[in-house]
């Protein structure tokens, strides 16, 4: 038979033994013609095979070798269906010939992937748990366009790249195959050859779903059963608690971090037990999570991360995670994921050139390298890498029910020349610094997961001017739902780090915010990054003695929760930690024992209840005519007063702030409602740790006039200290 010597030639017997052929299932498998059916397959290792029938496990013929190559051949009557029965030299394996099964991708997936629209890749590629023709097993996809050859390799097959070479589906530049009768847990990575047949470090799943524990980097099968969740009432209600009105407050956290038990452990339960109760007893109403996406490197905190569509196996399986996420929502509480599209880390075993080519990223490095991070930017240019942000984005929205993505480094993905000097960065198709391709790939984000996951948000790190980032994209806006001001927070850190004599100098670092400060929905962030680097804790950034450093973290977080804008602060800023964050190691909770300590973290929670209670505080937070300046311009008193008022005008609340240590006795300041004004809040109470200046719950306002308003009070305005009052109506 001509055919069949020249599948037996020695170029093609040399081509499957060095791994390069072309056409695995060409050669290997069943192969009908008028006298039945050739069956090869490549047993490297083995004592001895046979090939029975599937229905009966009867023999159908032995598997004769071909000279010591590890090429087996056997020559069927009929053409049935039959399993492989190996013996390894002792142990006997049955299983159906992965070379038996025919191409597993649909014709709409594999027309959506060549496309670069298939947004549920998760679902389609990386290695799915399933059952095919009656075989449970496992079908591996990759996509790798320019690769001569990928195979599977895993403990299943001794990691040998020989054994699995996988079928090219050419119109979507896509591998496949079915490995049967291996499930969920096994262990794999994919072995390909570049272009010029060059053998790449073997590759992590890009789509891989669950990931070794580092720093070993193996992806692993994960489990197909589906999670059963309990948060329907959540998911009903989570479109109007994410609104632009809703009380939205963020306990920023290093899930690794925040609290070990005694032999260093941390994993979702221990969150689950210890985390929930404590987050919910102080008020806030979400959790943000530093990315816990699978990452090589643990000092990253998971910005360099390399599985985009799974939880890092440090804490816990993905089912694990996902029981976090439930347990959360039954209590109340929304979970939002740093997530990081703008670049990845350069791991051989990673994304950089997947395939022998730059497939995720750009290959001019004046594009494609972050000096910075020393990391590699995706080509938002090529549509199957949109499509693979956007799908990861899915991911987690849709498979694990998170609430939102928090969007890091957004400032880097909008501008060519991001951190880079002139002559270093490629100019757009008009000469200009924008990076249009990643201009589209957000605003395409933002409405897809508009379309696809209602109620679910999506916040921009963004830190320049670029107009309209929490825009409609229909408008010409980016599309996200809020974004984080960090002009506010860096000049709101500078001002508290004065000493206050030198305070009436930098008045403007206050005042200037609420200059732009509806130009956005925004977010106030006090985050990781404020507290690591030499840049000391939040306390350990505050002026003075022991006293005043209490008391200006304590009037600090006064003005931000009644500032416009969202809260977020991160772990151990409520207990005024002392030394920075260390990522290593877990929160220095003894210092709840120091009754200033204890003040603070007393004074956090009833900022979030009172936050929440008062809708003047949140319901207007984006509509300037939510705020008013009473008292703007006391630069040489360092002296604040704002009134945020309720969309009805009948419950404002007056804001005084005092950020000297000298208090103001008997201070007239004009209100815009006459009678009884109780004080709802005083960082300088003594339940706070503070002097306990204040004003015996409350004044009476008189008819006399000030500040534009008919009536005023006298107050006391505590030393560095912020007074909150709310009319009796």
């Amino acid at each position: 038979m001509k055919a069949d010597e020249a599948a037996f030639s020695p170029e093609a017997i040399a081509a499957l033994l060095e791994g390069r052929h072309g056409d695995p299932f060409g050669f290997l498998g069943p192969h009908h013609d008028a006298n039945g059916a050739l069956v090869r397959a490549f047993l490297p290792g083995c004592s001895g095979a046979e090939v029975i029938a599937r229905s009966d496990h009867r023999v159908l013929a032995r598997l004769e070798p071909v000279d010591d190559t590890g090429l087996m051949v056997a020559r069927l009557a009929d053409a049935e269906a039959y399993l492989l029965r190996i013996d390894w030299h002792g142990t006997v394996q049955e299983t159906e010939d992965p070379y038996a099964f025919g191409p597993l991708l649909g014709e709409m997936d594999v027309y959506l992937i060549r496309e670069g629209t298939h947004l549920d890749i998760g679902r389609c590629l990386g290695a799915q748990a399933m059952v095919v023709e009656g075989v449970t097993g496992v079908r591996f996809a990759v996509w790798a366009p320019n690769a001569e050859r990928v195979s599977v390799v895993g403990d299943f097959n001794s990691w040998d790249g020989r054994r699995h070479m996988m079928r090219k589906r050419l119109e979507a530049g896509v591998f496949e195959i079915f490995v049967p009768r291996i499930w969920a847990g096994e262990r794999y990575r994919f072995e390909i050859r570049g272009a010029g047949g060059v053998l790449l470090p073997q590759k992590t799943d890009p789509v891989g779903r669950q990931f070794e524990l580092p720093p070993s980097t193996s992806s692993v099968v994960a489990d197909p059963m589906p999670f059963v969740w309990n948060d329907s009432q959540w998911m009903r209600e989570r479109a109007d608690r994410q609104s632009a009105g809703a009380p939205i407050s963020i306990y920023e956290v290093h899930a690794g971090s925040w609290r070990k038990r005694w032999d260093d452990s941390v994993d979702w339960q221990l969150l689950i037990d210890e985390m929930i109760p404590y987050v919910l007893d102080l008020g806030f109403t979400h959790i943000e999570l530093l990315p816990i996406m699978e990452h090589p490197f643990g000092g990253s905190w998971g910005y360099q991360p390399l599985g985009l569509f799974a939880p890092t196996s440090r804490y816990g399986s993905p089912r694990d995670f996902a029981a976090f996420v439930d347990a959360c929502h039954q209590a109340g509480l929304g979970v939002l994921l740093d997530w990081v599209p703008a670049h990845f880390p350069t791991d051989e075993y990673g994304l950089a050139r997947f395939d022998g080519t730059a497939l995720y990223e750009h290959a001019d490095p004046r594009e494609g390298f972050h000096n910075d991070w020393n990391t590699l930017i995706f080509n938002m240019g090529r549509n199957e890498v949109v499509a693979y942000l956007i799908a990861s984005a899915l991911e987690w929205l849709e498979q694990f029910h998170i609430d939102g993505l928090r969007v890091d480094a957004v400032a880097s993905m909008l501008y060519r020349d991001y951190s880079r000097a002139q002559g270093e960065w490629v100019p757009n198709r008009y000469g200009g610094r924008e990076n249009l391709e990643a201009v589209a790939f957000l605003k395409r984000l933002n409405t897809v997961i508009a379309e696809r996951v209602p109620g679910a948000i999506t916040i921009a790190e963004e830190s320049t001017s670029w107009p309209q980032v929490s825009g409609k994209v229909s408008d010409g806006g980016l599309g996200f739902n809020f974004k984080w001001n960090m002009g506010w927070m860096n000049d709101s850190l500078f001002y508290m780090g004065e000493n206050p004599v030198y305070r009436r100098w930098h008045h403007d670092k206050i005042t200037f915010g609420l200059m732009y400060a509806f130009s956005e929905r925004f977010v106030l962030p006090l985050s990781h990054d404020e507290v690591v680097h030499g840049k000391r804790s939040l306390f350990g950034r505050m002026p003075g003695d022991e006293w005043q450093k209490f008391a200006n973290l304590r009037a600090f977080y006064g003005m931000m929760w009644t500032h416009p804008g969202k809260k977020l602060l991160f772990m151990g800023g409520e207990i005024a930690q002392a030394r920075e964050w260390n990522h290593d190691a877990p929160l220095e909770w003894w210092h709840l024992d120091h009754p200033l300590n204890a003040g603070v973290h007393r004074l956090v929670r009833d900022l979030n209840h009172l936050y929440a209670r008062e809708g003047a505080l949140h319901l207007r937070d984006a509509d300037p005519g939510g705020f008013q300046w009473v008292m703007a311009d006391a630069r040489e008193a360092s002296l604040f007063a704002f009134v945020r008022w309720d969309p009805d005008g009948k419950a404002p609340l007056m804001v005084l702030a005092n950020m000297t240590p000298v208090p103001r006795l008997d201070f007239e300041i004009g209100v815009p409602h006459g009678g009884f004004w109780r004080e709802v809040l005083n960082t300088d109470a003594a339940i706070y740790g503070g002097s306990n200046h204040g004003n015996y719950g409350g004044v009476t306002a008189s008819d006399e006039g000030r500040h534009g308003f008919r009536h005023s009070v006298r107050i006391t305005v505590p030393p560095l200290g912020v007074v909150v009052l709310r009319p009796d109506v």
